[in-house]
């Protein structure tokens, strides 16, 4: 919420801080800068030392929204927002590293859903917030309230991690090497590059679609409201579906329907010129590419064990990465929508040999593990 609190409200923001509209973005382009620095110190430091390191992370969170009511000067702003961001990545790694530490084994994909909802409910509360509250060009109200929330939720985070996790603190058990051993990890690998392709190709989507629909008489508008029901959606999705499809052991199986409706509604896009065709093209696009967000990070908390901070930040880096690698791609051809829709298209459907080769991985494991079962059982029959 707080990282996106004036890029719905750009034109205002650069009024009332007597500053250029570029100069507005860098409040929202710090984050993904600062994310990509810090997002494997913060990873380990979750590894290490889980409830000190979330809770340093809410509280520059609060913090940062407390400084942004400290004056009306885009340097007291821009202040605020970095410390914001620094301590996104120890919010955002948390997310399944909670789960890992206060809920039993089976609840974990369900407490993995509904964090990575509340990442994009927090979008919608960003996007919304803005221009209600922040459009006349006063941004007090709208910092107060961004301040308040912030502060709200540091004391109740604090309150909640009081008590030690039901699966304990790892720091005499964290290998020095987890980095290295999440990195080696073929299947954790073939799934970052999975997030690398399905996050970009959901980033350029925000990015560009206005852009894109615009020759086919598209409003901005209308394409904004396309983007919030791809959200909503998206939201329903990862908050529903992850914990059914974990329980039936149905992970691989979304990822691949995941990756090939994606790439199928990218080819919509590139074909079709009407609106209601677009409306379901993009709700597609938010379904799938947000739901299969928290069925990743669960397979890969599962997955890490001890190391989930560490591999949660390497899923987070590869889908920022991905983001900005493809949408810079599709900036090229954005004025040749068939074309970057049909790009998008190929990223995602390029995801599936990454999904088969981690699939095997697990299939390969499985088997060793049950012909080692049958031996014993053999040994001991004998």
């Amino acid at each position: 919420m707080l990282w996106l609190t004036f890029a719905p409200i750009t034109t205002a923001s650069a009024h009332h801080f007597h500053v250029s509209e570029a100069t507005v973005g860098w409040l929202s382009e710090v984050f993904p800068l600062v994310y990509v620095l810090l997002a494997i110190p913060a990873g380990m430091a979750l590894d290490r030392w889980f409830r000190p390191a979330l809770i340093a992370g809410a509280t520059l969170t609060a913090l940062g929204g407390l400084v942004r009511l400290g004056g009306d000067g885009f340097g007291v702003a821009l202040a605020g927002q970095v410390l914001v961001a620094v301590g996104q990545p120890f919010v955002l790694n948390a997310i399944t590293k909670l789960a890992g530490e206060y809920l039993p084994a089976e609840k974990r994909p369900e407490g993995i859903s509904y964090g990575s909802a509340g990442i994009f409910g927090g979008m919608l509360l960003g996007l919304g917030l803005g221009p209600v509250l922040g459009s006349s060009g006063n941004l007090h109200t709208l910092l107060l309230v961004n301040a308040v929330f912030a502060s709200v939720a540091l004391v109740a985070l604090a309150a909640a991690l009081r008590a030690p996790g039901i699966g304990g603190e790892h720091e005499d058990t964290l290998e020095p090497s987890g980095l290295r051993a999440v990195w080696n990890d073929r299947l954790i690998r073939n799934v970052a590059g999975v997030s690398f392709l399905g996050f970009g190709v959901f980033v350029a989507v925000t990015t560009w679609l206005q852009a894109l629909l615009s020759h086919s008489g598209v409003s901005s508008d209308t394409a904004g409201g396309l983007l919030v029901g791809m959200v909503v959606v998206g939201i329903v999705g990862s908050a529903v579906v992850p914990a059914a499809v974990a329980r039936r052991g149905q992970t691989f199986g979304l990822m691949r329907v995941s990756a090939l409706g994606a790439s199928f509604a990218c080819l919509m896009l590139a074909t079709l010129d009407w609106l209601p065709g677009f409306a379901v093209a993009v709700a597609l696009i938010g379904f799938l590419l947000i739901t299969s967000l928290p069925v990743m990070l669960e397979l890969t908390e599962r997955r890490a064990g001890v190391n989930g901070g560490s591999a949660t930040a390497l899923m987070w880096m590869a889908g920022q990465g991905g983001g900005i690698v493809i949408a810079v791609i599709v900036q090229v051809v954005v004025h040749h929508p068939t074309v970057a829709f049909v790009l998008m298209a190929v990223a995602a459907a390029g995801a599936l040999p990454l999904i088969d080769a981690a699939s095997r991985v697990a299939e390969a494991e499985d088997l060793g593990l049950a012909q080692a079962d049958e031996a014993i059982t053999l040994r001991v029959g004998a």
